[in-house]
């Protein structure tokens, strides 16, 4: 294999350049051409590409984002896309492709793989909700941006002894959610993942805070709870107030999550997946995503990773539930 692309796809994550920059400089250490495929699959359909080297991936590692773009590609779902960007590649002499992404950037790069046009999936979104790894690029660095967020709140809330329903990211997953609460020791913890009564897990739990002398509190909802049941911040900010009598207010973190310099660890994953990536392309090796389990970087089938199913942490939110006191 002498010419290989990268792509990233869906939501940006921080750590996604650090592993665009691995992948090309492990393809150049390996004597391959890269070839930057920009704004996801939508730049492969329309041959948006850029020529990347040593080089111009200089001072990429600690920048938030994606240098090659990203964007949202629905067509690429039907098969005569897949087939038009099998030939588009072949045409321009791509002979393999890293994918960098979440699980629709996986279905594309196995489709890819089907039709003929060798691929490997980099696990690269915030949630951490790929079945498969046990850590996703960009995960980390969010973390710790909600973590700094909510610290900066707790300050104006403390002061006033008010009660701050936190809405963060996770349209179908609560572990950025559950981890991020755990950390700014939230009261209350709402997940998609588990049932709740608002009653019982939000309404009394602060009743009996506030019975033991504390008088701010914090409350993080993950989104996927107002996509489940169509119920948001605000309104559950006017519940609390209306039950306990405690100021509520809400906020919606939103997109800023997202940004920002990625952590030593998102760098360091980043890297190790990028650099495994391009060795399993160059060992002729196509269909697989890079994953990491415990600390030891490894690969499975994509088709075989798709299928798995991953469940909330059941004992990390035990832990989040008995220390919220």
């Amino acid at each position: 294999m002498k010419k290989i692309g990268v792509l990233t796809s869906g939501g940006d994550a921080p750590g996604m350049n650090a592993a665009v920059r691995a992948v090309v400089r492990t393809a150049c250490y390996l004597g391959m051409e890269v070839v930057g495929v920009r704004y996801g699959y939508k730049g492969l359909l329309e041959e948006d590409f850029i020529e990347l080297n040593m080089r111009n991936v200089c001072d990429i590692i600690h920048r938030g984002g994606t240098k090659i773009y990203t964007a949202r590609c629905p067509e690429f779902r039907g098969e005569e896309a897949v087939r038009k960007a099998v030939d588009v590649a072949k045409k321009n002499g791509i002979e393999g492709l890293v994918v960098v992404g979440g699980d629709g950037s996986f279905r594309g790069a196995r489709d890819l793989s089907n039709f003929g046009l060798p691929c490997v999936a980099i696990p690269g979104t915030i949630d951490n909700d790929i079945v498969c790894t046990d850590y996703t690029i960009g995960f980390d660095t969010c973390l710790n941006t909600v973590q700094a967020l909510v610290d900066r709140l707790r300050d104006t809330i403390e002061s006033h002894s008010r009660c701050m329903v936190v809405e963060v990211m996770g349209a179908r997953a609560g572990y950025l959610t559950l981890n991020a609460g755990i950390a700014v020791g939230a009261t209350a913890i709402l997940i998609p993942e588990i049932p709740y009564d608002i009653e019982k897990n939000v309404i009394e739990k602060i009743r009996r805070t506030a019975s033991t002398g504390k008088h701010h509190f914090i409350v993080m909802v993950a989104e996927g709870v107002r996509f489940r049941d169509g119920i948001t911040v605000d309104e559950i900010a006017k519940k609390i107030e209306e039950e306990t009598g405690v100021e509520a207010r809400s906020i919606v973190l939103g997109h800023i999550q997202r940004g920002g310099s990625p952590s030593v660890r998102d760098r360091v994953v980043a890297s190790q997946m990028g650099h495994k990536a391009v060795h399993l392309l160059h060992e002729g090796k196509s269909n697989r995503v890079v994953v990491m389990h415990g600390e030891t970087i490894t690969d499975h089938d994509i088709n075989e990773a798709l299928e798995m199913s991953k469940t909330i942490d059941k004992d990390l939110y035990n832990c989040a539930m008995e220390i919220s006191l």
